[in-house]
């Protein structure tokens, strides 16, 4: 059985378009609205979806299922195998102790607020968000700052902004693997290909957010003139990040971006605070200094802290030799872990679905079988490659297999509702994908003409926005970016990655974050406030995105990675 897709099934590409984002639009109000929660928010758009699917689009109902089904399983292990072992490394570091040493280090720092807010909402959040992604870097650092003695509202804002910087390579690069996979048939090219050039664009455009966002912090918190009175630090912090995280991401993996460039920001902040220091040291309105404040040399000079750092290291060197193939090329057969690791690959069509759905013109160049194949990466995956460094760094810092085991089945329970909402999300863009209703959305934008990019960045604000995830805002919108672009003969790398880049200003406004952030300092109820005090920067920020992808797209449009 093949079915041909309709791209405006109600008469009109408009009238369509507006049909065929009735799921998103259900998503939004649900979860914006009357605040149901992410995982019933993600059901109802789904039952959407299909009805949109089946009476709309007129898609058969065989046809219509599979697509969810293949969604689902898509979303189990391209997304939360990911996302889940990213968040099991992190609570065994927890489960382990270890996690507590890491935290006397980083108080130990300086007595200075402003230090203290660039080396723990900037920079050891971005190593969170880049091994455990979704809101522990936002719950973790605003907890730590708030117990430092910054007032609480004031330590989530100053979490919620810093966490700008690192999303877009989150969670392991979960979000470009999944950019790239979904998109690859799009652009006819490998998976792994897609992800790299993904990474590679990212890479060009978010440092000069990593740059700025250091400036932005210190100003939020303590005003212009205190910004300028520590402009080596900002200026260190924010140059290290953003030339680790250009180097990483165009030459070394999308997985370990935000890794190294956190460690590379928090050695360089290590650095330059044993030849200088700020003038005077700033504390709040009416804070006394601490009677006697532990030096950073005497913190690192408690064995636990020394041992600490362990699981991280662990990480970085498995996640490197997994990708060794692709940092260096023409290995040896025996030294090419990566190309060993690839012969586990299992790739299948999924049936019933697999070249059913035919695509035609203006999408396609003539009439076309849509392609329906899932590829099982079970050694190569930063899941496994995290769940491996996991256990290894367990043991190595103590851990007995039943803590092992217990926290394992504690994250699973931790995390079950965001990985049905995983699942859902998934299922919502697949059934999208192949009923027609992502190309109806992608031919509508296609008409803003010139001012494409500068929108674009708005769509991945929107989509972390309503979903929290940077990961999900690509699989809802990366495919219907990528095909807009393709019909205005932009580059579909630049569209992807914009929504990529564009959704990490949304990640401090979404709900679920403004949520986990106000349970993290025990101000539940206070959502209302954060909101409204990082709005306006979440709209400024995605803003200077969208111009720096307009730039892209007509004057530096060397700075486009190309295959």
């Amino acid at each position: 059985m093949t079915w041909i897709q309709d791209y405006q099934p109600a008469g009109g590409l408009w009238v369509s378009a507006l049909l065929a984002a009735l799921p998103i639009i259900v998503l939004l109000v649900s979860l914006g609205v009357i605040r149901f929660s992410a995982h019933l928010s993600a059901a109802l758009a789904l039952v959407t979806a299909l009805g949109v699917a089946l009476l709309l689009y007129r898609m058969p109902a065989a046809l219509a299922f599979d697509s969810a089904a293949m969604g689902v399983v898509f979303g189990v292990w391209s997304v939360a195998w990911i996302a889940f072992h990213a968040v099991y490394f992190h609570n065994v570091t927890v489960a382990t102790g270890r996690f507590d040493a890491i935290k006397r280090v980083l108080a130990g720092f300086s007595e200075d607020r402003r230090l203290q807010a660039l080396l723990i909402a900037f920079s050891f959040g971005a190593l969170l968000e880049g091994v455990a992604g979704g809101g522990s870097p936002i719950a973790i650092t605003a907890a730590m700052m708030a117990a430092l003695g910054f007032p609480p509202v004031k330590a989530v804002v100053l979490a919620l902004l810093a966490n700008t910087a690192p999303v877009a390579f989150g969670g392991l690069g979960n979000p470009l693997i999944v950019l790239g996979r979904l998109t690859a048939p799009i652009m006819h090219l490998k998976q792994d290909q897609a992800t790299e050039l993904f990474s590679a664009a990212v890479g060009r455009q978010v440092p000069v957010l990593a740059l700025i966002i250091p400036a932005f912090l210190v100003v939020v918190l303590a005003g212009w003139k205190r910004m300028l009175e520590v402009w080596p630090a900002v200026l260190t912090a924010g140059l290290a990040f953003a030339a680790m995280q250009f180097v990483a991401s165009n030459y070394i993996s999308a997985s370990l971006v935000d890794v190294l460039a956190a460690l590379t920001a928090m050695a360089a902040l290590w650095i330059l605070t044993r030849f200088w220091q700020p003038a005077t040291v700033w504390r709040f309105d009416g804070e006394e200094a601490p009677a006697a404040a532990k030096s950073l040399g005497a913190a690192q000079a408690e064995r636990g802290a020394l041992y600490a750092w362990m699981p991280y290291i662990i990480l970085i060197l498995a996640i490197f030799l997994s990708r060794i193939g692709t940092i260096f090329k023409n290995l040896p057969a025996w030294l090419d872990l990566t190309k060993l690791l690839h012969k586990a690959d299992w790739i299948f069509a999924w049936p019933g679905l697999h070249n059913h759905v035919v695509q035609h013109p203006p999408i396609t160049a003539k009439n076309a079988p849509y392609a329906a194949t899932l590829t099982v990466d079970f050694l190569f995956s930063p899941g496994t490659v995290a769940l491996l460094a996991a256990v290894i760094a367990g043991f190595a810092m103590g851990g007995r297999p039943k803590l092992l085991l217990t926290t394992y089945r504690k994250t699973l329970h931790q995390m079950r509702w965001a990985l049905a909402t995983i699942f859902m999300i998934l299922a919502i863009a697949f059934v999208m994908n192949y009923s027609g209703a992502t190309q109806t959305l992608g031919l509508a934008l296609a008409t803003t003409g010139a001012v494409f990019p500068l929108f674009s960045a708005y769509i991945g604000w929107l989509g972390v926005f309503l979903t929290g995830s940077d990961a999900s805002t690509n699989s809802l919108f990366g495919p219907m970016q990528v095909i807009s672009a393709q019909q205005l003969n932009l580059n579909p790398i630049l569209a992807g990655a914009t929504n990529t880049s564009g959704g990490v200003m949304g990640k401090m406004i979404s709900p679920q974050n403004l949520s986990i952030g106000a349970t993290a300092i025990g101000q539940s109820g206070k959502e209302g406030s954060l909101l409204r005090q990082t709005f306006l920067w979440s709209l400024l920020l995605t803003a200077v995105v969208g111009v720096i992808s307009l730039l892209q797209a007509t004057i530096l449009t060397a700075m486009i990675p190309s295959p």
